[in-house]
């Protein structure tokens, strides 16, 4: 696999040893069983994957390159790199500048973007109205596009299905960067429509009739479907790709259950109005919560989950780890307040909260930390440390590392 140029800033010596003999031990990746560091009065457990996936490394890669090879240029950013706040602050300390917010807010007018201006694309891709756009202004987007193979994937599926006569269903969140750009490519070929989980794919498939409800469904699903799609003629050949960030159990779900509803409507024809699209769904995605699903069957007494707030992947692993066990969302080791206090995100609600006697009194502790596909190793292992220094850790680091159980 491809070793990717990342800031030392990024990188983390203890963190960056564990997956050294992870891939030493385990190269083709078949072992998704957590590996435990033991500090004697705290167990670390760690998921076999997780932190930055390959379209995060790219990303990060080809953004610094654009600020090397650019000196006295204006450089910007169409939207956040990755949903990482250390990441895209340190992107915009060294110059860089977003045009629009993560929701599609424009910041920074078209009118003032120039061609001789450096635009990147990033990890997330971008509509084709906007690519357009900035060709048409002369902008060179290709030099330094970041958008991830495995987003680009699931937009070639979608060109291709779409060329039979398939619509196409996205499983992904409404305003989310990567959805609304999956959305642009696919309705370019088909008629398209999002869903964001299986309750609205239930609510859609109660249109698949012979006489659908015309005026409800564009009053349901109005600002979630391409122009000009109808209802009763462009649900009879689906095809269901999703947001590479979602929970991939999810889409899956969601995939069996129009294949079903296919098949019942068809019969054994039913192959003809249905397109297997199990080949798109992120392998990077699948690892991290096949990884985060194995901690489930550990002795955890809680777990400690780290990335941006605004993180859909890292938002679905602390979700599954909330099943089983106490589970704080965090961003850094500035949330671990002291032994007794932890600030931590509720995404849900989307609300900060702070609880109290989050560690308990259990000795010795065994913890879950695990990060998403954006978060750098540097801010886990800082995490880390601050964990061990308010559990007065019986080991160091060294220590612990020599006895890691892969």
């Amino acid at each position: 696999m491809k070793k990717f140029d990342i800031p030392e800033k990024f990188r983390s010596g203890l963190i960056g040893e564990v997956k050294l003999r992870r891939r030493m031990a385990d190269p083709r990746k078949q072992n998704f069983q957590p590996g435990i560091l033991d500090f004697g009065n705290l167990r670390v457990i760690l998921p076999r994957h997780f932190g930055f996936c390959y379209g995060v490394e790219n990303a990060i890669e080809t953004s610094y390159r654009a600020i090397r090879e650019n000196p006295g240029k204006r450089l910007f950013l169409l939207s956040e790199m990755i949903h990482n706040p250390v990441v895209n602050e340190d992107l915009q300390a060294n110059g860089i500048r977003f045009i629009m917010d993560t929701k599609g807010k424009q910041i920074i007018p078209w009118e003032e973007i120039h061609p001789d201006d450096i635009v990147i694309i990033p990890a997330f891709g971008t509509t084709v109205e906007i690519e357009q756009l900035l060709l048409s202004k002369g902008v060179e987007v290709r030099n330094y596009d970041t958008t991830c193979p495995f987003v680009e994937k699931v937009w070639k599926r979608s060109t291709e299905i779409g060329s039979k006569g398939h619509s196409i269903i996205i499983h992904g969140k409404l305003h989310h960067e990567e959805t609304r750009a999956t959305f642009s490519h696919s309705y370019q070929n088909a008629p398209a429509v999002i869903i964001r989980n299986m309750e609205e794919a239930e609510r859609l498939a109660s249109y698949m009739v012979d006489q659908p409800d015309t005026d409800g469904f564009n009053k349901e699903f109005g600002d979630k479907i391409s122009a000009g799609f109808d209802v009763s003629r462009d649900l009879r050949k689906i095809g269901v790709v999703n947001q590479t960030t979602m929970l991939a159990t999810e889409t899956q779900a969601i995939s069996d259950f129009f294949r079903k509803i296919i098949q019942d409507r068809f019969g054994e024809n039913w192959k003809e109005h249905f397109a297997d699209t199990r080949d798109t769904l992120c392998y990077a995605t699948n690892d991290n919560q096949e990884s985060t699903l194995k901690t489930l069957e550990s002795d955890a007494d809680l777990a400690i989950v780290v990335g941006g707030f605004n993180s859909s992947n890292t938002a679905q692993i602390a979700g599954i780890l909330a099943t089983r066990m106490p589970t704080y969302y965090i961003s850094g080791p500035e949330d671990l307040l002291d032994e007794n206090h932890i600030r931590h995100f509720d995404y849900p609600s989307q609300k900060m909260l702070e609880s109290t006697n989050w560690k308990g009194m259990k000795s010795p502790l065994s913890v879950v930390i695990t990060s998403g596909a954006s978060c750098p190793d540097t801010i886990l292992e800082a995490v880390l440390m601050r964990l061990l220094e308010l559990c007065d850790a019986e080991r160091q680091p060294a220590e612990a590392l020599e006895s890691l159980i892969c």
